[in-house]
């Protein structure tokens, strides 16, 4: 009984191990993304084949299959499929660095031979874990020109000058030209425009934002009638951003409706998946967030919300805006794709809470159950030795005593 029990120890913990040490930075960001617990199997896996080396490889290779609660449980958690490519990263990283303790460890001849051999498989495995998932967002060459009107703190901050984060992905897919009057679109080389929350245009102002529209422009309006984004300036203070959308006669003259408000923060998926996270927005009519329409030879995409740009709601750490693996929403890629342009956004999210608590407890039942399933298999493998053997005396000859 106490074998059968050590036997499932053996291919539960290190698979247990991985799931729990994946799920810290897997909450941090929201992502189901398999490549979370690349290096926590690398380490897990590369200290089993260590450990195992010489209890054969049979109970090793049952051990790596301790990943696929991992995947089960970013399936689940997300409600579809992990990535293909990153679930074969994940099973190749756990592979590697099993096998390469394992060759490390075993002392057999042409040992010289096995070491380097396991060296090679820890040093692709962790390759696989550096490289592999998706790398910071890197600037292309052609660069179209953007304007940008906002009262929003995007291009300054309390100490002067600084880009926020939203513009520094912006900058990789266009030339950005903050612009503090709409009268000068007309001079402007820039045929896509984000108008966020801006301060009270006047009549003229707004006529050249119509003019440029029809003329051909494409435009991203982020109108929201609840900011709030913080800010250290008093209130009444012009250098704030106005606390509700000033852009209503613009809208309702292009013919775009608002429905009711969603007064607190929410993850809102769009139906192709890709996530948003909102607070204080407006909908659309029928319970949409995104609307479109042509207005002359333009487009204009609009949003009730303009909080959805602040880092808070979609950046998991300030420091990186560039790398997608500390987002935590698609934001940045989807604007940039309104715009015209494209950052790769096939990145898979956490649903509800609910999902979450389903994903980790069949991830651990699996887990167990492909641990105790392997222990019954597996039962003439037992720690401490390889698989026993007996040994065949020809007839007449028997074991030498002593």
């Amino acid at each position: 009984m106490m074998a059968a029990l050590k036997r499932v120890l053996i291919l539960w913990l290190p698979g247990l191990a991985i799931l729990l040490a994946g799920l810290q930075r897997a909450f941090v960001t929201g992502q189901a993304d398999p490549w979370d617990w690349a290096w926590p199997a690398l380490a897990v896996m590369a200290a089993m084949g260590l450990l195992l080396a010489r209890q054969g490889w049979p109970l090793l290779a049952w051990t790596m299959g301790g990943v696929v609660s991992a995947l089960l449980f970013c399936g689940v958690a997300a409600g579809r499929w992990p990535d293909p490519v990153a679930a074969i990263g994940l099973i190749l990283v756990a592979s590697s660095a099993a096998f390469g303790g394992a060759l490390i460890r075993q002392g057999a001849p042409l040992r010289a031979k096995r070491v380097a051999g396991g060296i090679a498989l820890l040093a692709l495995a962790a390759l696989l874990a550096w490289r592999g998932p998706a790398q910071p967002t890197q600037p292309v060459t052609d660069r179209p020109a953007l304007a940008v009107i906002t009262a929003l703190p995007l291009f300054w901050d309390a100490q002067g000058r600084a880009d926020a984060p939203i513009v520094t992905v912006l900058r990789t897919r266009f030339t950005v030209q903050p612009i503090d009057d709409a009268m000068q679109l007309d001079r402007s080389p820039a045929r896509l425009l984000l108008l966020a929350q801006p301060r009270a245009m006047t009549p003229q102002a707004l006529v050249a934002v119509d003019r440029w529209m029809r003329g051909g422009g494409r435009a991203v309006v982020l109108a929201d009638p609840l900011l709030r984004w913080p800010s250290d300036l008093p209130m009444g203070d012009r250098r704030r951003a106005p606390a509700t959308s000033l852009l209503e006669p613009l809208l309702d003259h292009w013919g775009f409706a608002f429905d009711r408000i969603e007064e607190d923060e929410r993850r809102w998926f769009l139906p192709d998946g890709a996530l948003l996270t909102l607070s204080g927005a407006q909908m659309a009519g029928g319970g949409d967030m995104v609307q479109r329409k042509r207005i002359g030879r333009g487009e204009v995409v609009l949003l009730g919300d303009a909080d959805l740009i602040d880092d808070r709601l979609w950046l998991a750490d300030p420091a990186r805006p560039l790398d997608p693996r500390v987002w935590s929403a698609d934001t940045p890629a989807r604007v940039v794709q309104w715009l015209g342009a494209a950052i790769p956004d096939d990145r898979r999210w956490m649903r509800e809470g609910a999902d979450v608590v389903a994903a980790l407890r069949w991830a651990i039942l699996a887990g167990l159950g492909w641990a105790v399933m392997g222990a019954g298999l597996l039962r003439r493998v037992r720690p401490g030795s390889g698989t026993r053997t007996k040994k065949v005396y020809p007839e007449g000859e028997a074991p030498e005593s002593g």
